[in-house]
């Protein structure tokens, strides 16, 4: 069995679409990036790749890339895991957090979990997601950004 960790960071911005765990927040504001800047997908994706010593998701899916511009984070994961599927590996878990002072994800929690166990093909109950505010403090306290952190569990199948 293997352990990853992974972290992502986005700018918010009024006027964008906000997009986490694959589920569309309804605010005034949005994470911005080259993609669809999915700070949660991304931080999972980058955990996956660590846990399988495979790099980051800025090798597999490049910033300066068109090919991916404005990709969904959901295909950006489901890509992620069809490299680790690849190479023999399986997804055990995954733990999870995102860090924004507004607005209230708990009610989109559970959609988010479905997306991410789909993805991976695991049950629900094999996905957290948790939140949690900087109180006020920093560039997330301030509304100006959105982070994210997770860490997964995998194992190699053969």
């Amino acid at each position: 069995m293997r352990i990853g960790t992974g972290f992502d960071v986005h700018k918010l911005k009024e006027g964008v679409k906000f997009m986490l765990g694959g589920v569309e927040i309804p605010f005034i504001k949005g994470a911005v990036g080259h993609s669809d800047a999915d700070v949660l997908m991304h931080a999972i994706c980058d955990a996956l790749l660590g846990a399988a010593a495979l790099g980051d998701i800025g090798v597999h899916f490049p910033d300066d890339d068109e090919k991916y511009k404005d990709i969904s984070g959901i295909e950006i994961l489901a890509k992620t895991y069809g490299i680790l599927k690849s190479r023999g590996f399986r997804v055990i878990n995954v733990d999870s957090v995102v860090v924004l002072e507004n607005p209230k994800i708990s009610k989109f929690i559970y959609g988010m979990r479905q997306n991410i166990a789909g993805i991976l093909e695991i049950s629900v109950d094999d996905v957290s997601v948790k939140a949690t505010t900087t109180e006020g403090l920093g560039f997330i306290g301030r509304g100006e950004g959105v982070a994210a952190k997770a860490v997964v569990l995998i194992s190699n199948e053969d």
